[in-house]
């Protein structure tokens, strides 16, 4: 797993930087969770997390100021020393002048944040996670219809683009165009987003680059989104055979999850717009428990039934 610079995570969280004679962007972090030492404060570092972002709240701060001095530069030495990458102290705390010593001694950034320590941690580790997640990137369109992020790919010259465009004039957000990168934050979520230096604007054929979010405002346009569902569109082929009722879902594997995807068969008079919005809110009436061929199979089934009853 690739890490991230702590100076982003400063940069990110507005931290105030209390060891700015250490360079943040040579502290590399590569664990998504974040750890609160607790037992390390009394000694016992058996199974301790040293890779983790650390950080000191209320009960933590609490403790040390308990502490006899002496005690505490013990502790501040030990931890320090241990090969922690990093050390953040929550609610404004600002720590003694010997931890800073410590810390400045054995290459450990020690910052502070206003915010809430609970509140500070859960943040921090979902950012984390969302940075750290593996990543893969694909070659398609990333819009979002109707709350679902829906991923179109197929050849190049298909469509993708031109599809997107009319969805984005029918109230509907652009996310990414051309490459696609997919971060797996979690065994149930994709997340996709644009690269910085394509992000907003879409390749049209003929016309060339436009800047969406110029040309039809910020309601246009979306940073990241879930992805819920692949659309692969594909030229007409009448000789295969295409799903007519969906009883079904076929999925396609990215980064190990398995996301449902539906093949499109693209001839001239289909309107893309269209289908693709039909797909959402049909993807998002099945997640809400409603399956129009299902229960289009159960009204066959009851009325061939019930013609052999009365037989």
């Amino acid at each position: 797993m690739e890490g991230i610079k702590f100076s982003k995570i400063i940069d990110n969280y507005d931290l105030e930087n209390l060891t700015p004679e250490i360079d943040a962007n040579e502290v590399i972090i590569t664990v998504p969770e974040v750890n609160r030492p607790a037992l390390q404060l009394a000694g016992f570092y058996e199974h301790f997390d040293k890779e983790r972002v650390q950080v000191i709240g209320n009960v933590e701060t609490a403790f040390l100021d308990s502490m006899e001095k002496e005690n505490r530069i013990w502790v501040y030495d030990k931890l320090m020393s241990s090969g922690i990458p990093c050390l953040i102290f929550a609610r404004g705390y600002k720590p003694e002048q010997e931890l800073i010593d410590a810390a400045v001694k054995n290459n450990v950034c020690v910052c502070v944040t206003d915010a809430d320590t609970s509140k500070f941690d859960a943040e921090l580790s979902r950012w984390l996670h969302v940075e750290l997640a593996p990543i893969q990137t694909i070659h398609g369109v990333l819009v979002n219809v109707y709350g679902e992020g829906v991923l179109i790919t197929g050849e190049s010259g298909i469509g993708k683009s031109e599809a997107a465009l009319e969805l984005i004039k029918r109230g509907h957000r652009l996310v990414s165009d051309d490459v696609v990168e997919i971060r797996r934050v979690s065994d149930e979520t994709l997340v996709g987003t644009a690269p910085s230096i394509t992000q907003h604007m879409i390749e049209l054929r003929g016309i060339g680059i436009i800047d969406v979010k110029a040309l039809f405002g910020v309601q246009s346009v979306m940073d990241t989104t879930n992805i819920d569902m692949v659309i692969n569109l594909e030229e007409w082929q009448r000789e295969k055979e295409y799903d007519r009722l969906g009883l079904e879902d076929k999925t396609m594997d990215i980064l190990g999850n398995n996301i449902v995807c539906y093949d499109i068969p693209v001839r001239p008079g289909r309107n893309l717009a269209i289908i693709v919005e039909s797909a959402s809110v049909n993807h998002r009436q099945k997640k809400l428990g409603y399956n129009a061929a299902q229960e289009l199979y159960t009204r066959v089934n009851e009325n061939i039934n019930g013609s052999g009853d009365d037989e």
